[in-house]
């Protein structure tokens, strides 16, 4: 695949979806693909759970209120995306229309299974209009436990694509270190990290992924007004406090493999950031640090990773036949 020797922009999309709404997210978000496209960029990054929106509400609501989130769930797995579906058609389609790369947050159904699961994963989309891959989540963080399934291995891989070799990870996902590992040594060049977190430590991790494995980092976050929140959603008035302006007031930004600010986090606004991309800058820097390269110790530490799919169920194979001949002789 030829790849971009030139600087070229990338794109971190720090906008609302239209929350619980499938569908108006959709063309939220293609309108968003084609305005980045048209500044230039061609990597669009989304954020976590954009895809219909990040089940915030498990930080608001007791565990213990069933009735309230049974209702928010219901409303989730009704307006979530299975891969491949309509949704993600359009989605593609949008990516090829705008010749770009995207990485979005999407609620994924566990359709090879009951339908009834989700899990929080990145969809990754190439400039031809097909899908790159899809991660799910490794470990839902805390609250959002009783919402999401954990992923497994299988999904944990660095894409190819025009613009480099372009990996992510989800949120807290990125403190995990093995994790961030595998895809170094996977030649990651641009990391994405959508997440719902924001301010410190956070942004102090970002800088820190993008010295440590010498690669591009592009944080996204949803910058999310109250007013966002549908009226009718009845947990808004019960749970949010009529105060509240921003539930999360973003703080997208851009690493370079230095560990240095392309673009600063943007707080309270709703925009579309952009950075500049080096090529060069993907691979020299590695001289000095390569942590899955001449800078990693083999001899002493070593990383085994299973990515074989963790199917629900599984086929047993026929039963071999276990009769046997008798021997007359």
């Amino acid at each position: 695949m030829t790849r971009r020797s030139e600087p070229f922009l990338v794109a971190a999309v720090q906008a609302s979806p239209v929350f619980l709404n499938r569908d108006a997210t959709v063309e939220r978000a293609c309108s968003l693909i084609a305005e980045a496209a048209s500044k230039g960029a061609r990597l669009v990054v989304f954020p976590e759970g954009y895809l219909p929106g990040y089940p915030f509400w498990v930080w608001f609501i007791p565990s213990g209120n069933t009735r309230e989130l049974r209702v928010l769930y219901a409303e989730l797995l009704d307006n979530s995306v299975s891969v491949p579906d309509a949704s993600t058609e359009r989605l593609c389609a949008a990516a090829r229309e705008a010749e770009v790369t995207v990485a979005m947050g999407i609620n994924e159904r566990n359709s090879e299974a009951s339908g009834a699961t989700l899990y929080n994963s990145l969809l990754f989309i190439g400039p031809e209009g097909d899908v790159l891959g899809c991660h799910r989540k490794l470990v839902p963080t805390v609250g959002e436990r009783i919402v999401h399934g954990q992923g497994d291995g299988s999904t944990l891989q660095v894409h190819d694509s025009p613009v480099g070799r372009v990996s992510g990870l989800i949120c807290w996902e990125n403190y995990m270190p093995l994790a961030r590992y595998a895809l170094y040594a996977g030649g990651a060049q641009i990391h994405v990290a959508p997440t719902w977190d924001r301010g410190e430590p956070w942004l102090s991790t970002l800088r820190h992924i993008g010295k440590e494995g010498r690669v591009y980092v592009i944080g996204c976050c949803s910058a999310m007004l109250r007013d966002d929140v549908p009226d009718d959603l009845g947990f808004k008035e019960e749970f949010l406090p009529s105060g509240m302006e921003w539930i999360n007031p973003g703080g997208s930004a851009i690493v370079d493999p230095d560990g240095k600010w392309v673009t600063e986090p943007v707080m309270e606004s709703q925009e579309i950031l952009y950075g500049e991309i080096d090529p060069g800058l993907m691979q020299g820097p590695r001289f000095q640090l390569d942590v899955a390269g001449h800078y990693g110790r083999p001899d002493i530490f070593q990383l085994t990773i299973d990515r074989s799919p963790r199917p629900m169920v599984r086929d047993a194979p026929p039963a071999a036949d276990e009769a046997i001949e008798p021997d007359y002789n």
